[in-house]
Formats: structure tokens, C-alpha cells, sequence
């Protein structure tokens, strides 16, 4: 692998240092988009605590409230595709606007969900964001290595996606402390007259609602000042990739020869699906092992997501120094372990391992991307679409999780995660014994993909 290493995030830094990081007159635009790098994070951590959430205001199953999960995340994989074509067909600048408009949308839709006062109209809601939220992921990451030299594309993408778990943690915030604390009183929901448990939910539901109205103003002010701005000339992820042949069927075909694509959209499927088991089933270990609140849950969470951000600033300054699978084998199969020691130590220091299983989570999302895609050449676009897609993992395993939770405990069902880190884990060991996919997908190693 001596030719990925000529091209190392150092080596790049030290060749590129006299260039521009942003081309001229693109500072607005750049700066926007990095509002879409943050919004997606909010809007993607902003639910997860919803799964606790609705299960108190609907009085419902573990299982039933994960559906949560797989209305956001199941968008991520009807409109992964759909995206790609807007983006071939029109460019990448319309690819955005029209994910910021229908997450905006979706956004708004919590208001009228809110009168209505029913779980489905709360999925719809959140179905819509997500679809805004997958067609901008989509088209996201190639805008942003047009707005400036070529030379410093990668490190500019790096900077854009350092403010994705920035999101997060905000997400997780407004939860902790605008919503889960007006969930906080248990009722006994037997006890209390239509009229009551009908002014009670409308109450919760109203919390629900309001730091989602300001979310979808804050998508509208991005999406202004995105579509104010003149476009660049775009400049491919992988310039040195030639024109494809045959049409879309023969870029499709090259993705299925590529096992190292292959695999990677598995094991996608799998880190995805494990990181939002683990975020989503938090709050519910919290509760069970110290007897806590939502509010005491939402806090974990919140130092789990912190762990997450200062990990992926630490692990882009590694992956400079060692290979980057080398580093995701280890960090795979630490996930695993910590897993189980939660498994059978349903207690603080089981919390605390639960915690640090977000160090290990923040290499996986982009390490996979940028190695599911080496040699693909004009099958990129596609194969990136394909990538986003795999985040329907975050959709599928939580439901399997959540009916795990209500058929033993929250301690057990962290078998499910521990399952499919140990899936990335594989997948990181089969890049490390794989051949070469050649010199070109030197620049392939170190493009990067933003967390779910």
C-alpha cells in the first residue's frame, strides 16, 4: 500500500499548505454547507432520544417506539438512489436544495402532528426529514470539494464533516433539555379520565414539537443562503477516474464485481446499524441498570456523543500515521467486548463501557466509505448513493433491538450491536488481507463520508 501512503492526510497537509482552503467568493457557501454537515446531525440525534420519548407519551411497546428509527432511517434508503439521479441528471447544487426543502418540510409537519395526536402523523413527520436529510448527505460531500483548488479538496471535505457530530451533540442537547424533562413524570395512565390523558399528551406532544419548528426555519435560512450564492464549476470526487461506458447498467456492473464494495455496503449496514442501536438503547439501559430518568439517560447519552466528537478529531490525526483498517480492526472488536462487559455488568461501570463504545464508533462511517470505494472509477457517484442506502441498517436492527428489549432486558438486546460491530471488525480484516485495488485509489483512501 506504498502508493496510499504517498498521498496521507500529512503528506497532503504539508504539499497543500501554501493553497487556499476555500476558493474566492466561496466563504458564504462553504460556510452553508457546513450549516447541512450540522443540520443532519441534529436532525438524525434530535431523534433518537424520540424512541424513549414516544414510548412514555403513546404508552407503548420498546418495539413499537423504535419505529422511530426505521421511519428516519428507512428514508435513507428509498431516496439514497433517487438523489444520485438528481444529481447526475441536474447537479449537485439542486440535490441540496431539494433535501434542505424536504427536511424543512418534514420539519414543519410536527405541527400539524402535534394537534393531530397520533403516533403515525409523528412518523410521517419524521419520514420527510429524513428523506431531505439522505438526498443531501448525497450530494453534500461532492459540493464541498468544488469550493476551492482541487489540491485541497480532501482536507476541506475533512473540515465540513468535523461539524457533523457538532450536530449531534446539539441534537442531543435540545432533546435533554427541552423535551425529555417535560417527559419526566410517570403517569398512570389507567387512573386518568379521556379528558386528562388528552391535555397530558397534548403537553408532551407540544414539547416535541417546538425545537423541531426551529429546525425546520434554521434548513430554510440555509437553504437561502445556498441558493443565493453562484455555483462552482464541480470538481469530481476522483478526477482520475475516466468516462464510464455503456451507461448506467455497466457502472452498476462494476459495482457488483468490486467484493471491496461490496462487503463495504454490508458492513455500512452493520456500523450504522450498530451505532444507533447503541445511542437509541442508551437511555433505556440507563433506566433499567440505575433505576434513572429519562433526563440521567439523555445525560449518558449527550457524554457519549461528546466522547464521539473529540475521537474523530483524534482518529483523523491517527489515520495520518496508521493505516486506517488497521486501526477500525481494533477498534471493531474493542466495540465488542465492551458490548458484552454491558451485557453482563448491568451496572454504572456497564454504562461507562456502553460510553466509550463512541470512541471507537467515530473512525467506521467514513473509514468504510472511502474504502468501499477505492477503484470504482465512474461508478463513484452511484457507489456512493449505494453507501447511503446501507444507513437502513440504523432502520432494520434497532427494531430487532427493541423487540429483544421487551422480550428480556435492555442488558441482553446489547447482543445486537456487539453482532454487528463484530461484522465491521471482519470487514476491516478482509481490506487488510485484499489486494490492492490499484494506484488510483490512493485519493479514494482518504475521501471521507459523514457520520449518520
Amino acid at each position: 500500500m506504498a502508493s496510499v501512503a504517498t498521498t496521507s492526510p500529512a503528506a497532503e497537509n504539508e504539499q497543500t499548505r501554501h493553497e487556499p482552503l476555500i476558493g474566492r467568493g466561496m466563504v458564504v457557501l462553504f460556510i452553508a454547507l457546513i450549516g447541512c454537515f450540522t443540520a443532519w446531525g441534529v436532525a438524525a440525534d434530535l431523534t433518537t432520544p424520540m424512541v424513549a420519548g414516544f414510548k412514555r407519551i403513546f404508552d407503548m411497546s420498546t418495539f413499537q417506539a423504535s419505529l422511530v428509527q426505521l421511519a428516519y432511517f428507512g428514508a435513507y434508503f428509498l431516496l439514497a438512489l433517487p438523489a444520485a439521479f438528481i444529481n447526475h441528471r441536474f447537479s449537485y447544487k439542486v440535490g441540496i436544495l431539494t433535501g434542505l426543502i424536504l427536511a424543512a418540510l418534514g420539519a414543519f409537519a410536527f405541527y400539524p402532528a402535534s394537534k393531530i395526536m397520533t403516533y403515525g402523523a409523528f412518523l410521517v413527520a419524521l419520514f420527510a426529514i429524513a428523506a431531505g436529510c439522505s438526498i443531501l448527505e448525497t450530494s453534500a460531500n461532492p459540493y464541498v470539494l468544488s469550493l476551492g483548488p482541487e489540491s485541497t479538496a480532501t482536507r476541506r471535505l475533512n473540515l465540513a464533516q468535523a461539524f457533523n457530530p457538532v450536530g449531534t451533540n446539539i441534537g442531543v442537547l435540545l432533546a435533554s433539555t427541552l423535551i425529555l424533562p417535560r417527559l419526566a413524570d410517570p403517569v398512570d395512565i389507567g387512573s386518568l379520565s379521556p379528558e386528562q390523558l388528552h391535555t397530558i399528551r397534548a403537553g408532551e406532544l407540544g414539547a416535541v414539537m417546538g425545537p423541531y419548528l426551529g429546525l425546520g426555519f434554521v434548513l430554510l435560512v440555509i437553504a437561502f443562503a445556498i441558493a443565493s450564492q453562484k455555483a462552482p464549476p464541480i470538481v469530481e470526487e476522483f478526477p482520475d477516474a475516466g468516462p464510464g461506458e455503456g451507461g448506467t447498467d455497466s457502472l452498476f456492473g462494476v459495482l457488483w464485481r468490486s467484493k471491496r464494495y461490496r462487503y463495504g455496503v454490508v458492513a455500512q449496514f452493520f456500523n450504522v446499524a450498530a451505532q444507533v442501536c447503541t445511542w437509541t438503547y442508551l437511555i433505556v439501559y440507563v433506566q433499567q441498570a440505575l433505576g434513572g430518568s429519562l433526563q440521567k439517560g439523555g445525560f449518558y447519552l449527550q457524554l457519549s456523543l461528546l466522547v464521539f466528537l473529540v475521537s474523530r478529531f483524534l482518529m483523523t490525526w491517527l489515520i495520518g500515521r496508521v493505516r486506517a483498517t488497521k486501526i477500525l480492526t481494533i477498534l471493531a472488536f474493542l466495540a465488542v467486548v465492551l458490548c458484552v462487559f454491558a451485557m453482563v455488568s448491568p451496572n454504572l461501570a456497564g454504562v461507562l463501557a456502553l460510553v466509550a463504545v463512541s470512541f471507537c464508533l467515530s473512525l467506521m462511517f467514513p473509514t468504510i466509505y472511502g474504502v468501499a470505494l477505492k477503484g470504482l472509477g465512474p461508478a463513484t457517484k452511484f457507489g456512493a448513493a449505494g453507501l447511503v442506502m446501507a444507513i437502513v441498517g440504523g432502520a432494520v436492527m434497532p427494531v430487532v433491538q427493541g423487540a429483544l428489549v421487551d422480550a428480556t432486558n435492555a442488558a441482553i438486546s446489547f447482543i445486537v450491536p456487539a453482532a454487528c460491530f463484530a461484522v465491521v471488525g471482519l470487514y476491516a480484516v478482509f481490506d487488510l488481507v485484499a489486494r490492492p485495488s490499484g494506484h488510483r485509489t490512493a485519493r479514494a483512501s482518504t475521501v471521507t463520508g459523514s457520520a449518520a
